[in-house]
């Protein structure tokens, strides 16, 4: 007995052993023509081992799911501008916190250093606007002077920033955060991304560059800059280079969605029970009231916002909220997704164009409204165009924007009638617009529905009569409440709106990223 016991445990162990070395040969062996893959010899190669998406700096992990979007509680403004409706948020990261002063002080002394010499209108466009904390009849020179760079306010929300200059920090992060793991990984030396001092403003990293003409980075240096364990004679060759196929460059870093800022802000996850949520919720944290119902923080409040007229913080002691104004990113308690700050302190920046209607009927999948279809620009040589200079736009305000920077890659719109011909999905670049009633709004030689004082270009209408609405093309949704609003204001169902190149003290945004892959997160190692 004991003899058919072994013999039989044996046949288990070499079954077991026999099905890893299947999948192992399984895994380097192509489905499609049996070929090797990653065969030393040469062939395909492809990261067959791909462990799944890491975390980068700053972000959490925001499982995707279906929810309710829009007020679930009585619209008591009569705004009717997000009538509830289920939609699919996927997977994707946020910010942990808002963007703070430290952060964005960051941003400005590398732009300080790279392009103030030679361009620098560049550091100027990115200056936030500290004059919003200014009020006729309301002393705030103190907050105008030291709010964005004296370090009590370094843990501080910025505040100040256009939803333009929001997302040109976005795209500058994206570089420097892809530009560090290519130095981890060994495809940069080693202290590049710190050597600020050196670099010029016409050669400097670019991730949508590096991918599409590597050798035009760092302004055709790269060669350069590639360890000699990577180099192939000298020369930018496929081993010396991250290809989009290697997983190791993580998706741009972008304002987050209305769809997916409502969905995080909200962390219906605490309410769910096995495929149903169990109740609703009017803030990120579950209850009815805006205290704390725990012993240990029983009666504090969980957010930063007004109290009442004349009122910002309540009472000093007990009943504080401990901040008059703005308060540090982290003073208040995270919601389920261990997302700081989705209610109260500032207002953020969200990426659509506002409509006072979400067209419900379009979309119930990662719902968002201004997309603008580009693709690189080829040149006639059959190569992509790079950028070889700054290219800034001046709004309506007199504000500086920043288009494009060099060595980045020239986009242009995709065209109407090549790149969008016979597709049944869209016909069109820009579709901002996209079904929002303009053609059935119009009056015969009339403007638009959505064109206001100002149009697509930056252009001003000369006709005021012409006006038909305050909102535009360029008018951005606003999310969440305030240190200067009411609770009513707390509900993540609230949107505002604001054109993209005003700013205000009371708004502020944070970063989100795309996760690529499976719906939940495999347990990586931040960065």
């Amino acid at each position: 007995m004991k003899t058919h016991a072994n013999l039989f445990i044996s046949l288990f162990l070499i079954a077991i052993l026999s099905s890893c070395s299947s999948s192992k040969r399984r895994s380097n062996v192509s489905q499609g023509t049996g070929l090797e893959i990653n065969s030393p010899r040469g062939g395909f190669q492809y990261k067959t081992n791909y462990k799944g998406q890491e975390t980068g700096p700053g972000l959490v992990f925001v499982p995707g799911g279906t929810f309710i979007k829009g007020k679930v509680q009585d619209d008591v403004m009569r705004d009717w501008n997000n009538a509830p409706v289920r939609v699919q948020v996927r997977s994707f990261f946020m910010d942990e916190t808002e963007v703070t002063n430290l952060m964005y002080i960051e941003y400005l002394d590398w732009l300080e250093r790279v392009y103030k010499e030679k361009y620098p209108q560049v550091y100027t466009a990115a200056i936030p606007d500290t004059m919003v904390w200014r009020s006729p009849l309301g002393f705030n020179e103190d907050m105008v002077n030291n709010y964005l760079r004296h370090p009590a306010f370094r843990d501080y929300p910025v505040v100040g920033v256009t939803w333009q200059q929001a997302t040109n920090y976005a795209k500058w992060r994206t570089d420097r955060v892809n530009e560090k793991r290519l130095e981890r990984d060994g495809y940069l030396e080693k202290g590049i991304s710190l050597e600020i001092d050196s670099i010029k403003a016409d050669s400097t990293y670019n991730t949508k560059t590096y991918l599409l003409a590597p050798n035009m980075v760092y302004g055709g240096g790269l060669s350069e800059k590639i360890p000699d364990n990577k180099k192939n004679n000298n020369k930018v060759g496929n081993d010396s280079i991250a290809r989009i196929e290697d997983g190791l460059l993580l998706p741009e870093y972008r304002l987050p969605t209305e769809a997916e800022w409502e969905y995080a802000a909200l962390g219906l996850s605490e309410l769910r029970e096995y495929n149903n949520y169990r109740g609703k919720k009017k803030y990120p944290w579950s209850g009815a009231s805006t205290r704390s119902d725990k012993r240990k923080t029983e009666g504090d409040q969980l957010a930063n916002f007004k109290q009442g007229k004349g009122d910002y913080s309540g009472i000093s002691g007990w009943s504080s909220d401990n901040a008059d104004i703005t308060a540090p990113v982290r003073a208040y308690p995270p919601n389920d997704f261990g997302l700081h700050g989705m209610a109260g302190n500032v207002a953020e920046w969200v990426a659509d164009v506002y409509r006072p209607t979400i067209n419900n009927d379009i979309s119930d999948m990662s719902y968002y409204r201004g997309n603008l279809y580009a693709k690189p620009a080829i040149g006639p040589e059959g190569k992509t165009d790079i950028v070889d200079s700054v290219e800034l736009e001046t709004a309506p305000n007199n504000k500086l924007n920043i288009k494009s920077l060099p060595g980045e890659v020239q986009f242009t719109e995709i065209d109407p009638s090549t790149d969008a011909k016979l597709r049944p999905n869209f016909d069109k670049a820009d579709n901002s617009d996209f079904m929002d009633g303009d053609d059935q709004s119009k009056l015969s030689g009339e403007a638009e529905m959505y064109k206001f004082a100002v149009d697509k270009d930056g252009v001003e209408i000369d006709n005021k009569e012409k006006v038909k609405s305050l909102i535009s093309d360029q008018t951005r949704v606003v999310k969440g409440g305030s240190w200067k609003d009411r609770s009513y204001w707390l509900d993540p169902a609230q949107r505002r709106y604001l054109p993209e190149f005003m700013a205000a003290d009371f708004i502020g945004f944070r970063c989100a990223m795309s996760y690529l892959g499976e719906s939940n997160l495999k347990k990586r190692p931040r960065d």
